[in-house]
């Protein structure tokens, strides 16, 4: 395993940003009470994120992270919203509230920006153009639908050298085949990181920080069955609320300096 740095340096200042940002009264109390599971502030400076960057989150969803990071480089950085074109079911919903969220609260989203993209070929802005790719929970999406190659080499090319890719998601139990879990919304992590290194990245650090050693992953509905979706309904939900949010990987990547 590569050697594991708490974090990447951050210049003095960065780090009050960010706990301003986290503490923010534009959070909904919903998306505050899963900081618990999801540990913001240890998982954005894993990543080496600062207020002076051009960070692209892709398909930011309901918008969880938005609520920090949009805020965050409101005045020295740029955030960068990245969602499927055009989208539909879910992701229609998800687009539509982000913009709706920006829309109501332009003192604090009126700067963020909105790109979409084709999954098939996708493009996140102009090559070279970002200090950090982040992506929260999405790769086994693009595993089931064929595309998280094409993904990873469009991060690859909308970074600057020396960028950083942030990648979390589900983690499958050792020793699982991406066939057996596909799914199940778990991914192996081996093969989230031959994607990546496939793409041209180096892989730069592992973190434990989203780690839940409750998460058993062999549950009737996949990881839908843990909190927040909890598709079982009432069904022993006392039982998943208690293993709370699922075992998450952390990876984080760079684009070598000499990459062209």
């Amino acid at each position: 395993m590569p050697h594991q740095p708490a974090a990447a340096s951050v210049p003095p200042g960065s780090a009050s940003r960010l706990d301003a940002a986290i503490a923010g009264n534009w959070r909904t109390p919903t998306n505050r009470a899963r900081d618990l599971y999801r540990h913001p502030k240890a998982t954005l400076q894993f990543f080496g994120v600062q207020a002076n960057q051009t960070v692209v989150e892709i398909i930011p969803g309901g918008g969880w992270y938005t609520e920090i990071l949009a805020p965050l480089l409101r005045d020295r950085g740029h955030y960068i919203a990245a969602v499927e074109a055009p989208a539909g079911g879910e992701a229609k919903r998800d687009d539509d509230a982000l913009r709706r969220k920006f829309a109501a609260n332009p003192a604090e989203y009126g700067k963020a920006h909105v790109v979409e993209f084709d999954p098939k070929a996708p493009v996140f802005g102009p090559p070279g153009s970002a200090d950090r790719v982040l992506t929260f929970r999405n790769v086994h999406n693009w595993a089931e639908a064929g595309t998280a190659e094409a993904m990873f080499k469009a991060f690859f090319a909308v970074l600057r050298p020396g960028g950083v890719l942030g990648v979390t998601d589900h983690r499958a139990a050792p020793g699982a085949t991406l066939d057996a879990v596909m799914s199940s919304g778990y991914l192996p992590t081996d093969y989230v990181i031959k994607l990546a290194t496939d793409a041209g990245f180096k892989l730069e650090g592992q973190s434990e920080i989203n780690a839940n050693p409750k998460d058993t992953k062999d549950y009737p509905k996949g990881v839908w069955t843990l909190p927040p979706t909890l598709t079982l309904g009432n069904q022993d939900r006392a039982k998943y609320l208690a293993i709370g949010e699922s075992d998450r990987m952390t990876l984080r990547f760079v684009k070598p300096a000499a990459a062209h």
